[in-house]
């Protein structure tokens, strides 16, 4: 059975930094893609990192370029998002995800398995 565990959210002031970590169970991990996405009240879920866990090769979103780092822990079966610089438009429900298919994709239909969320909220 596949289970994604969100943690580390929370409120931040703007500029701040928080790590999100995804503990993850249940995957053939050497041929997924971990994903985080995010979802803010009223708008559609938004790709925020990915990783392959095959190579490490990392992709991101746009809007967090140069801010976010997404990174896993082959050996405890982690995957985290370290965000920095963070602005009230961070503001969302973050989820974990990951796409059977080991693939460099920036979709959520894309992705099978979720997590339940976490809540960060960044102050002005």
């Amino acid at each position: 059975q596949v289970q994604l565990v969100e943690s580390g959210g929370g409120l931040v002031q703007a500029g701040g930094s928080l790590r999100l970590s995804c503990a993850a169970s249940g995957l053939a991990f050497s041929s997924y893609t971990m994903g985080w996405f995010r979802q803010a009240p009223g708008k559609e879920r938004e790709f925020v990192a990915g990783i392959k866990w095959s190579g490490g090769t990392t992709f991101y979103g746009d809007s967090v370029k140069g801010r976010f780092t997404i990174s896993r822990n082959t050996a405890n079966l982690m995957v985290y998002l370290q965000m920095n610089r963070l602005k009230p438009e961070d503001t969302a429900v973050y989820y974990c995800a990951a796409d059977i298919a080991g693939r460099e994709r920036y979709n959520a239909p894309d992705y099978r398995y979720w997590g339940q969320g976490t809540q960060v909220t960044v102050s002005s």
